[in-house]
């Protein structure tokens, strides 16, 4: 788990989950590699660089946010069954009714259509 600058998070024991926290890594990606399920915040890059490495992935969004493109998004990759996504206090009931099997893997490729859904969403192809 990174914190960044962050408390310190109190974490209880869970059999059979290994919890490890962090302030900060140049990369995660070797976490995400290593790991059996990503739980993330939802922006974008995140979203894309789990989903790009096939790994099962909850994203939980910032409802505090004014225009909550983060939700749109994760609305949106949830329909589409490429992830799960939660609100922090609905979290543990996500955790526990979510269907890893009806997860489908993201489109490889080079990320265009994931460019276009974004740009999409905030309006630039209206602009250009």
């Amino acid at each position: 788990m990174q914190i960044g600058n962050g408390d310190i998070p109190k974490c209880g024991q869970i059999p059979g989950m290994k919890l490890d926290y962090y302030r900060f890594k140049t990369s995660i990606m070797e976490d995400i590699q290593e790991a059996n399920l990503v739980v993330s915040h939802a922006g974008a890059g995140s979203c894309l660089e789990v989903l790009e490495a096939r790994k099962p992935l909850v994203v939980v969004i910032n409802q505090q946010l004014m225009d909550n493109h983060q939700l749109e998004l994760a609305e949106q990759l949830q329909v589409d069954d490429h992830l799960f996504y939660s609100s922090c206090s609905d979290l543990g009931t996500t955790l526990e009714l979510m269907d890893l099997n009806k997860l489908k893997p993201f489109p490889a490729g080079n990320g265009k259509d994931f460019v276009d859904f974004l740009d999409g969403m905030l309006g630039f192809n209206k602009i250009r």
